[in-house]
């Protein structure tokens, strides 16, 4: 199946967060506080992805208040913290939204992802995964972690379901 065939049936995306929406790294504050930094692209193209009417989903290993706070800022719904088995918190989303999982789109970049990535119609990673996941991504981004892969993959995804336009337009007004 081609990447156009694959990324067109896609209704769902689910975004790990350390190390695909953020480059990786942790910074704490002197008062224990976490920060970390998101690119403005990737909140873009996730703003987008909701416009043309498709969900976007969390699932990370680390509970983050950041991460939630971004989520939110972008207007994502559910966020899944604290979660090392993501396959499981994956099949009771596919339960709950009644999909398949040829009609998800799951963005990792480490081990903890490889079971999901196997179970996904388009598994993408970016350029700093892991060689194992490298290796079960169907799709590696061009863009770097934390530096608009997230927008990448939106942007081809919907653009090959002829959904870019629509969701641009008012910008080329």
């Amino acid at each position: 199946m081609t990447m156009k065939e694959k990324a067109g049936k896609i209704k769902l995306l689910i975004l790990d967060v350390d190390g695909v929406m953020t480059d990786g790294r942790i910074y704490y504050g002197n008062y224990g506080d976490e920060l970390k930094a998101f690119d403005v692209k990737d909140g873009f193209g996730v703003v987008r992805w909701r416009r043309a009417g498709i969900e976007t989903v969390i699932i990370t290993a680390k509970k983050s208040k950041v991460a939630k706070l971004r989520a939110k800022d972008m207007g994502i719904k559910r966020v899944y913290e604290n979660s090392c088995n993501k396959l499981k918190v994956f099949k009771r989303l596919l339960k709950k939204l009644r999909l398949q999982g040829e009609e998800v789109c799951f963005m990792g970049d480490d081990l903890l992802d490889i079971p999901v990535l196997k179970q996904v119609g388009l598994s993408v990673t970016v350029p700093q995964a892991v060689q194992e996941v490298k290796e079960a991504a169907s799709y590696v981004t061009k863009a770097e972690a934390g530096r608009g892969a997230v927008r990448e993959i939106c942007e081809l995804i919907l653009k090959s379901q002829g959904k870019w336009e629509e969701v641009t337009r008012k910008y080329f007004v």
